[in-house]
């Protein structure tokens, strides 16, 4: 039985991770639990490179609060300006025990201006939502995306294919020489 620690007790999270790890090794077993640790970037990243370093800090921190699990997994939702609009995106750092690592990048969508504009304003996407769509913590339940489409996407879908991706290297190790 192979152990995950996502380094969030986020129910959304912890259920696209261990959905992305039984796509991508449907004959292994998993254990998962979460644990709280801090991501080192802002509450609400606004680029790229942040939201990627919060992955990676997250699940480099779990390992080193928990020391016996098999994989590590961070994830780390980011928004970034484009063109006079607001892109929201989604990082996964995944560190095996070994030490070895994979990283996977959700697609990407925009935001409707009204979000946009309450995020300008101080407030982090998922505030914003509540306020949009006059809910109450929706980041635990369908988030942004699940709102946007009516849950044609929700979140833990949007974060589960971003998991496997990230489990490439894992899953190819031959391919990937620092992943034993």
């Amino acid at each position: 039985m192979k152990k995950i620690v996502v380094a969030s007790t986020n129910r959304v999270k912890l259920k696209a991770a261990l959905n992305g790890f039984r796509k991508m090794f449907p004959r292994e077993k998993f254990t998962i639990s979460g644990v709280s640790v801090s991501s080192g970037v802002s509450d609400q990243p606004t680029s790229d490179a942040e939201t990627f370093r919060g992955a990676r800090n997250r699940a480099l921190r779990a390992s080193q609060k928990i020391k016996e699990a098999d994989y590590y997994v961070g994830i780390e939702g980011g928004i970034q300006e484009k063109n006079s609009e607001m892109e929201v995106f989604a990082w996964i750092f995944i560190k095996g025990k070994s030490g070895g690592f994979g990283k996977g990048r959700t697609g990407t969508f925009f935001l409707p201006p009204a979000i946009t504009k309450i995020i300008k304003q101080g407030k982090e996407l998922g505030d914003a939502d509540d306020i949009v769509f006059g809910r109450k913590n929706s980041k635990e339940k369908n988030g942004t995306v699940g709102l946007l489409t009516a849950d044609v996407i929700d979140r833990a879908k949007y974060y589960t294919e971003a998991v496997v991706l990230a489990l490439i290297p894992f899953k190819n190790k031959k391919y990937y020489p620092k992943i034993k």
